[in-house]
């Protein structure tokens, strides 16, 4: 059974049985020590091409010098990824292979190039197809993570070639032609990888390869070993990062000492305060001494005299009340803040404010000889400046 398997009836068997106490959530999450799902089919495919470099070790081939050895090569190949470890690759190859041999009738002698020392060099035109099965160590050895930069790529497989190479009579050359006969090689390799965005990367490939030789008119069958180097681009299809198995987690048991600390803290707190409570209702009411307030007050906003609507409903309001007491005086003040305007704009808002309430009540049926008019110069509510919204009143008070 697998390790996500058993995680996940132990969490419903723990989950199911403290559901009478409480119900955790169930938290799921990535597991990557799951192992990796694989994508779907025509996602992690890839094509590369590259271009390099080879040189032949073949039999007696010390005898040429290595620069004259080396000879170009070519490869494309499309592959699939089909986990972050595994991965194949098939496709083409083409590599020139130069080297030696040690009598004119050799495979791929040029008869023109003969060596004074006895041997004659030789060319061989290789083009074959080929199968690699590929390892991404990082991937192996570090772990899968998306967006890494470098990868280091172990490769082997094998090609099959077929060869062209001049043909001559004996003496002069009559053109290339395909050779009868057919090449088989192994070859195993590391990619350097670095990835220069999400679907592109450049790589340097360094590759071994065993070729087996043609036959010869001795018979002669021996194995040549080629070292390449190539530089290459690779191009990622479709999508190319994994998702790990989902899992869900076991949440830790909770340690609920401080909560339990917390409790009896809060305990002892309302003690305290049960205690506090008790000695405060225990204690005698002083008798509180409590100034009239004005019948009503009247605000305005800053140089303004007139009565609102609503103004106008208290007013009314507040004449039903002289009206029922038509004995008693009433003393209306008319006031205006000291911090906007002048005197003589705030001596005309003071006397405007208060005659216009007078006027309003004595309408609305009180005895004009009830009411006694005046204007206070000062500030209603002192010298403080965040008062002075207030400051811009009439006020209305029972006469002494």
């Amino acid at each position: 059974m697998k390790k996500s398997t058993i995680l996940g009836v132990a969490c419903a068997l723990l989950m199911g049985g403290v559901s009478a106490f409480a119900q955790a959530p169930a938290t799921y999450v990535e597991d990557p020590a799951q192992g990796y799902l694989f994508n779907r089919f025509k996602d992690n495919w890839f094509l590369q091409a590259e271009g390099g470099g080879n040189v032949l070790f073949s039999h007696q081939d010390a005898v040429r010098d290595f620069g004259d050895r080396f000879a170009p090569a070519a490869s494309l190949w499309l592959g699939k990824w089909f986990s972050p470890i595994l991965g194949f690759r098939a496709g083409a190859n083409m590599m020139m292979t130069k080297g030696v041999a040690d009598y004119s009738g050799a495979y791929g002698v040029m008869l023109d190039d003969y060596n004074p020392d006895g041997l004659w060099k030789t060319k061989v035109n290789e083009f074959g197809l080929g199968f690699d099965a590929m390892f991404n160590l990082t991937n192996w050895w570090c772990g899968y993570r998306p967006g890494r930069v470098y990868d280091g790529i172990l490769y082997v497989g094998g090609i099959g070639y077929w060869n062209t190479l001049k043909d001559y009579d004996g003496k002069t050359s009559q053109g290339y032609y395909w050779g009868g006969d057919k090449t088989v090689a192994l070859n195993a390799g590391l990619i350097n990888s670095f990835a220069l965005s999400k679907h592109v990367d450049l790589y340097i490939d360094l590759r071994w390869t065993m070729l087996a030789n043609h036959d010869d008119e001795r018979g002669t069958r021996r194995c040549s070993h080629d070292i390449a180097a190539y530089i290459g681009v690779t191009y990622n299809f479709n999508r190319t990062e994994w998702s790990a198995p989902v899992v869900p987690v076991c949440e830790p048991a909770e340690d609920c000492s401080a909560i339990e600390a917390r409790l009896q803290a809060a305990n002892a707190r309302i003690n305290d305060l049960e205690r506090e409570l008790k000695d405060c209702l225990s204690r005698p009411i002083a008798e509180v001494k409590v100034n009239n307030a004005p019948l009503a007050t009247i605000i305005y906003p800053i140089n303004v005299s007139r009565l609102t609507n609503v103004d106008k409903k208290v007013l009314s309001a507040v004449s039903e009340v002289m009206k029922s007491n038509p004995t008693q005086e009433y003393t209306l003040t008319g006031w205006a803040d000291n911090f906007t305007g002048n005197d003589q704009i705030n001596i005309r808002l003071r006397n405007a404010r208060v005659n216009g309430v007078k006027d309003y009540l004595v309408k609305e049926g009180v005895a004009e000889s009830q009411l006694n008019a005046t204007v206070n110069h000062g500030n209603r509510l002192g010298d403080d400046s965040k008062y002075m919204e207030l400051d811009r009143a009439v006020t209305i008070e029972e006469s002494k």
